[in-house]
């Protein structure tokens, strides 16, 4: 368990180490895992649509982020290739949102996702369900 940990970790390092959208959205990575990520970010100002609430695509991106850690935690390279979310609250300015991406199913070459995004009331935002390809080729960390 500890080696697949660092594992995760350092796959995960590399992949958020080259991913300046992630860091623009100013996400911490609170837990990575082989098959598991805990994000977290906090909205601004310049991330609100004409409504004065978070741009749907903000809380999408935090969960797309957690998918791609926790699918890739494996050590596996996989992206997305299906991808859907439900905006159940709305999101303002100063919220924090924690996005907690949980393996459902995983096989050689498919991995299915669930991504709970919440706000600092631990109140459920977005349900994000994510589906992966496993290309079989082994990161090099």
């Amino acid at each position: 368990m500890s080696e697949q940990k660092t594992l995760s970790t350092r796959v995960v390092d590399k992949m958020y180490n080259n991913d300046p959208f992630s860091k623009w959205l100013g996400i911490e990575r609170v837990e990575d895992g082989a098959g598991l990520s805990v994000l977290r970010m906090t909205v601004r100002q310049e991330m609100l649509n004409g409504f004065a609430v978070a741009h749907g695509g903000v809380s999408y991106s935090l969960a797309d982020s957690a998918l791609a850690f926790a699918a890739n935690g494996h050590g596996i390279q996989s992206m997305s290739i299906e991808t859907a979310i439900s905006h159940t609250k709305k999101v303002l300015e100063g919220d924090t949102l924690t996005a907690t991406a949980k393996e459902i199913s995983l096989t050689t070459r498919i991995g299915i996702y669930q991504i709970d995004i919440t706000n600092q009331k631990n109140e459920i935002v977005g349900l994000f369900k994510g589906t992966v390809y496993r290309t079989g080729k082994e990161w090099e960390v």
